[in-house]
């Protein structure tokens, strides 16, 4: 929708979705279902894919199966394997934005630089790579796994070989023949390593924290079970259904019994045992923290890969580069042609935060600076009609991310008819109160889960140690607490007939 200012053209719609993987297209084609289609949908990249377009490096895939990584709205009966590839998953993404016509919503090339709300016209002004716009709603979906996040390592800026993250692979390198050393082992690391094993002369591994490994059951998916989940969708249905009850019952492990998961610990150990026979290597790949304190990792392929004449583990964080050497805390030295970083993202202290100011003029950055919450996940004091796709405390140790956002978008619709059912010129904000007594709750579990207390350092912890980035419960809890918004736990603002913000209506007389 244009408006006219000062004589110029100003492009308003309703709402503004940043980002256009799993969760801004999500919202788009919720949005669509509410019968919505006065909104944008702002990518900073060409294309839409979020985390599955960014990360292309040798090997990526999914550790959570196909049917359970997808929309329950957009079942995809042709998943070619259990366990899907990078080019699978974002090939879906595709399917999904032209199945639901989102393509036309999609601003491309458009990276938010800035995001101010309007006091006085309750409304967000957008300032976006490619011109302005302004918003009713803005609701943020740029994703915990987007920015890349690189130690800062002495040395590093002089380092004459070729230096890259895993989330920025760099297609043109060849890296055969070369001379590789890979630090970290996480998620991206395992799948890394023995894509390029067989490829590269030498591979030295900086290894900071040892993982737990189980094997990767990954098979796959036959014609005829395709042919049958085409001809029948129920079937399809009961395959997701099946996946994601076995994950709940898993949960209580996690959140309420870390004691019970030495079992999983022994099949880890035999896991790494067939593989792995030297003891000292074993030695230095076995962790002495609770399985499932950080995340569990799925590879059948990244011990046999270790085992290899061709690679060196070095169980010791990457301190310093010296031209092209580098060198382990523990004082091991390689020569290496290439550096690639699989060392995460900056998830506790998302970057767009710097980039979102709110009421008060301050920014989300600032706002968060003691660590970062939202009521429900979803909503921030001082930051009205602002909401956030997969925010605090809405990941998950053992399950699909994608159920967490499908119950962020009931929350979102629900968000949106509260604001119809008001009238007029309106804005919801989290009342302090609220925020603090969900964020209470949410801290007051933490504090028995296996994140808490299984005696590791994971992503999952902010620099004061608290645990903002799970969620410690069950998927259906968290479904069942954003079904509806509540606007006992919410201001409500208006703007006057001239544009000037009125006080905050008190709930008995919005529910009366």
């Amino acid at each position: 929708m244009a408006e006219h200012e000062h004589g110029r053209e100003h492009e308003h719609v309703r709402v503004a979705v940043i980002g256009s993987g799993f969760g801004g297209l999500g919202a788009a084609v919720r949005l669509r279902r509410e019968g919505i289609t006065d909104f944008v949908v702002l990518e900073r990249a060409g294309s839409v894919g979020g985390t599955w377009r960014d990360n292309s490096y040798p090997g990526c895939a999914c550790d959570v199966p196909s049917h359970l990584y997808s929309f329950s709205f957009a079942p995809n009966p042709d998943w070619p394997r259990s366990f899907s590839g990078q080019e699978h998953i974002r090939a879906y993404l595709e399917h999904v934005t032209d199945v639901f016509g989102l393509r036309p919503h999609i601003r491309f090339d458009s990276e938010v630089k800035r995001m101010v709300w309007d006091s006085e016209r309750l409304r967000w002004e957008i300032e976006t790579s490619r011109g302005s716009l302004s918003a009713d709603v803005v609701v943020a979906a740029t994703g915990p796994l987007s920015e890349p996040k690189l130690p800062d390592v002495p040395g590093l800026d002089t380092f004459p070989g070729k230096v890259f993250h895993s989330a920025r692979w760099d297609h043109d390198y060849e890296l055969r023949g070369k001379r590789v050393a890979m630090v970290g082992t996480g998620a991206s690391a395992i799948q890394i390593v023995p894509s390029i094993q067989p490829l590269v002369s030498r591979l030295t591994l900086f290894q900071r924290t040892p993982a737990w490994v189980l094997p990767r059951v990954d098979r796959p998916i036959s014609g005829a079970e395709r042919a049958l989940h085409r001809a029948l969708p129920f079937t399809t249905r009961m395959r997701r259904g099946l996946l994601w009850g076995i994950r709940e019952l898993q949960v209580q492990a996690f959140t309420k019994h870390p004691g019970e998961l030495g079992f999983v610990e022994q099949l880890a150990k035999h896991n790494m045992g067939r593989a792995i026979k030297d003891p000292d290597l074993r030695a230095r790949l076995t962790p002495d923290y609770r399985i499932g304190c950080k995340r569990i990792l799925l590879s059948s392929t990244y011990y046999p890969a270790l085992a290899q004449p061709n690679v060196e583990v070095v169980a010791s964080g990457l301190s310093e580069v010296r031209g092209s050497t580098v060198v382990g805390a523990d004082g091991t030295e390689a020569e290496v042609d290439a550096i690639v970083f699989g060392t995460g993202f900056h998830v506790t202290d998302m970057p767009i935060a710097e980039r979102v100011v709110g009421a008060e003029g301050r920014t989300l950055a600032e706002t968060w600076a003691g660590g970062i919450q939202a009521l429900r996940g979803a909503s921030v004091t001082g930051f009205p009609n602002w909401m956030t796709i997969i925010g605090p405390n809405t990941g998950l140790g053992n399950s699909s991310m994608i159920l967490m956002i499908e119950s962020q978008l009931n929350y979102l619709a629900d968000y949106l008819r509260q604001l119809d059912v008001l009238g007029g010129r309106v804005a919801l904000e989290a009342r302090p109160g609220a925020v603090r007594a969900w964020n209470h709750r949410v801290q007051e579990r933490m504090k028995r889960t296996v994140w808490n207390t299984g005696g590791c350092t994971s992503w999952y912890m902010d620099e004061s140690g608290r645990n903002t980035t799970i969620w410690p419960g069950t998927t259906t809890e968290f479904r069942r607490a954003t079904r509806k918004v509540d606007l006992a736990e919410y201001a409500v603002l208006r703007a006057s007939a001239d544009g000037k913000k009125t006080a905050p209506q008190e709930n008995a007389e919005v529910t009366a």
